[in-house]
């Protein structure tokens, strides 16, 4: 097997964890963009669930352990920072960082990190940004949102694209995976999401499949199944007829993910909890 093909694979597995519940991500999503405007599929507007409690906090990080087949690659950490003003509005601060371990930084080394922003209902997104560096590729991509024009716009450093036109309430391809954690999970329903990475517009969608036990190295969990509709992913996904991908969601009021796997043509891979803590928290300054 190609080291190109293992690596660009070990990739596609952490930008999933970006977009739990709908699975679109940045780099994944096909050439031809699709008009949200005419997409079928598509649901009206829906505000996050309000719950008693928000299923996260500031201070929470989540750590994974990826796995290609028996090999452990690197990790992914997802965290909620202290909250941020973006342009004046109160917002959730996200970020993932994700690196390869020193075995695979001898193939293809990987030290990414995004930071995404939500307002604090979580209806929709503030503000994105990735810090990208992959092997010898650097990327260094902002999306920003105009809801006043209903825009979103994409730059990577001196590549800057037209905005685009949004719908209500779309989300960016991290943010969304908060949004799906403050809807009311049960089995055979649908997630279904505007998203947009600047470039292009989507709409995601997912199925709760069914409520489950599992272990990791984190602990044992009861959980949900989710799997998400693939028709709109590129990239090796497309590239496989059978691929899957399935997402395991604690069933409790913080619907954390605590196992993702996928099987494509190139081979099985496995993401799974190691640990959430709870990190004590300093205000960040206003931008």
């Amino acid at each position: 097997m190609k080291i190109k093909s293992m690596t660009e694979k070990f990739y596609t597995t952490l930008l999933v964890f970006s977009f739990l519940a709908i699975i679109i991500s940045p780099l994944l999503i096909k050439d031809m963009a699709i008009a949200i405007e005419e997409t079928p599929k598509e649901l009206p507007f829906k505000p996050a669930e309000k719950q008693q409690a928000p299923p996260f906090k500031p201070g929470e990080k989540l750590t994974f352990r990826l796995r290609w087949g028996f090999i452990i690659a690197g990790e992914a950490s997802l965290m909620v920072l202290p909250n941020k003003k973006i342009n004046d509005i109160e917002a959730y601060h996200f970020a993932l960082t994700a690196k390869t371990n020193p075995f695979a930084d001898v193939f293809y080394k990987v030290r990414d990190r995004i930071d995404a922003y939500a307002d604090l209902n979580m209806t929709h997104s503030l503000l994105y940004e990735k810090e990208q560096r992959e092997g010898s590729s650097e990327r260094d991509i902002t999306v920003t949102f105009d809801w006043d024009n209903r825009t979103a716009q994409y730059t990577n450093r001196e590549d800057v694209r037209k905005p685009i036109k949004i719908k209500t309430g779309t989300f960016d391809p991290f943010s969304i995976f908060y949004y799906a954690r403050f809807q009311e999970i049960n089995e055979s329903i649908i997630i279904t999401r505007s998203v947009t990475d600047g470039k292009k517009k989507v709409i995601g969608q997912a199925t709760v499949v069914k409520r489950e036990t599992i272990n990791v190295p984190a602990g044992t969990f009861d959980t949900y199944l989710i799997i998400p509709e693939l028709k709109d992913i590129g990239g090796v996904f497309e590239k496989s007829p059978d691929a899957t991908i399935k997402i395991w969601l604690t069933a409790d009021e913080r619907k954390i993910p605590v196992k993702l796997a996928s099987k494509v043509i190139v081979g099985s891979f496995v993401g799974e909890l190691v640990s959430s803590e709870q990190m004590p928290i300093e205000t960040e300054k206003t931008e």
